[in-house]
């Protein structure tokens, strides 16, 4: 996958390993296995929460994952216009592209480790699309999308965009060099990510090579989660067995440790994997398909106010699809 890498993960900063006598490193407490959904117009994810888990992910509401797929010409579907309130979509792009218009005026291409981060707050119209070179002569995508809840007191916040390049995602090594980390929000061990967040969070996309290992600081008061996007691997000190589309939730502690199996498939020669954290909102939260809101009123009011036209209108002039 073509997502932001280094030539020489030697030359960049490193993250320290952790004082194994003073540390506790987060136990695996559950795997998730992803079922698969048709999205948008009709592409396939795999989403490991919102599920029948309990609340696991606070103060993340959905990860859809999106290949790694190859399509034929005229395969390629997108997400044509549709409303959002009270949380925020996080786009990422690791093959392919997908381009985004919103009534706000934001939008642009994503591509190829590039993020695009909407905050949708009060409400916002928007679309993701993929190119018409990618629809018309097919070829590899591969993404995610997360949301991320906001809290009541930031439900009605005036909507933000935000275009996150690839070049601008802080690059990390582990300690001894085997493991590249794409910090893109949030904080890991004093390296932050150009993502601006209205909730504490960290997100980051790690490659491991073959047998190599992670041990990162992870802030005690976040959760994590760790999603594989490819490969295998374990994670936790007792070696919890991890595989492509499978979600590992972490217990309680101050780190995690993350390893990668010798042997890797021929199409996926590392294990990637997304490390979710958040700091829990711990509000009661009442959706309705892309309305996330902290009461039933709330989301009737969402839904009055999109059909009143009061989330936005869309342009009269779209932004071509490049």
């Amino acid at each position: 996958m073509p997502a932001v890498s280094a030539s020489d993960l030697l030359v960049l900063p490193r993250i320290e390993r952790p004082d194994p006598g003073t540390t506790t490193y987060r136990p695996v407490s559950q795997v998730i296995t992803s079922p698969s959904f048709l999205e948008g117009a009709g592409f396939p994810v795999r989403r490991p929460f919102p599920g029948p888990y309990g609340n696991i992910a606070d103060p993340f509401l959905l990860l859809d994952h999106i290949g790694a797929i190859e399509y034929a010409p005229g395969e390629a579907r997108g997400a044509p216009w549709h409303p959002h309130r009270g949380f925020e979509t996080v786009t990422y792009i690791m093959d392919g592209a997908f381009r985004h218009t919103d009534s706000n005026g934001g939008g642009g291409l994503i591509t190829d480790g590039a993020t695009q981060w909407m905050t949708a707050g009060a409400g916002i119209l928007h679309d993701e699309m993929p190119t018409d070179e990618l629809v018309q002569k097919g070829g590899l995508f591969h993404g995610t999308q997360l949301w991320v809840n906001l809290p009541a007191r930031l439900k009605f916040t005036p909507p933000r965009y935000q275009d996150i390049t690839a070049d601008r995602v802080a690059l990390l090594s582990s300690h001894d060099g085997g493991v590249l980390i794409r910090v893109i929000a949030g904080d890991l061990d004093g390296h932050k990510g150009p993502g601006v967040t209205h909730t504490p969070i960290a997100y980051a996309h790690a490659t491991l090579a073959p047998g190599a290992a992670l041990e990162i600081p992870w802030r005690p008061d976040y959760n994590a989660l760790v999603y594989v996007l490819a490969g295998r691997g374990t994670a936790g000190l007792d070696r919890e067995p991890i595989d492509d589309g499978q979600l590992a939730v972490l217990g309680a502690g101050d780190a995690l440790t993350l390893t990668a199996d010798d042997l890797q498939d021929s199409r996926s020669p590392n294990l990637d994997v997304l490390m979710l954290g958040g700091q829990p909102i711990n509000e009661p939260v009442v959706s309705y398909g892309p309305f996330v809101m902290n009461t039933r009123d709330e989301i009737l009011t969402a839904i009055r106010d999109y059909q009143a036209g009061r989330m936005g209108i869309i342009p009269a002039v779209h932004l071509p699809h490049l």
